[in-house]
């Protein structure tokens, strides 16, 4: 009998070529769910898995809804404070403000100062 296919930490069914799911705790087996084949809990064992997503790999749209806002009011209105990599220097924080731009069935644009720099750049949405 032939095992499942192992690339990396993920196992294959030998049969169907489906992704196997990872065994459950105290499950001895692990069933394909399209074809049915059976395959030991125990393949699984000693395999280390490792998720890791750049922060640079989200759109846009997605990253700003991840970031922590804290509105700032200090002498002048700079904007708001959010965890946002310069491209200058590579340092997390700056200012961002909002602005309509274009016409309004288009995005808005969004302009960046870096806390640490004071270099500027803009996003359009």
């Amino acid at each position: 009998m032939v095992g499942a296919h192992k690339i990396g930490a993920l196992l294959f069914c030998p049969h169907c070529g489906t992704l196997l799911a990872l065994p459950r705790d105290g499950e001895k087996d692990v069933v394909c769910e399209q074809c049915e084949y059976v395959e030991s809990a125990s393949a699984y064992e000693n395999t280390v898995i490792t998720t890791r997503s750049d922060p640079d790999a989200f759109p846009s749209a997605l990253r700003q809804k991840r970031k922590t806002q804290t509105k700032l009011h200090e002498g002048g209105d700079k904007g708001t404070l959010v965890n946002e990599k310069c491209p200058s220097c590579g340092a997390m924080e700056a200012y961002s403000k909002e602005m309509q731009l274009r016409s309004a069935d288009e995005g808005s644009t969004i302009f960046y100062t870096c806390v640490t720099c004071k270099h500027g750049w803009r996003v359009n949405n």
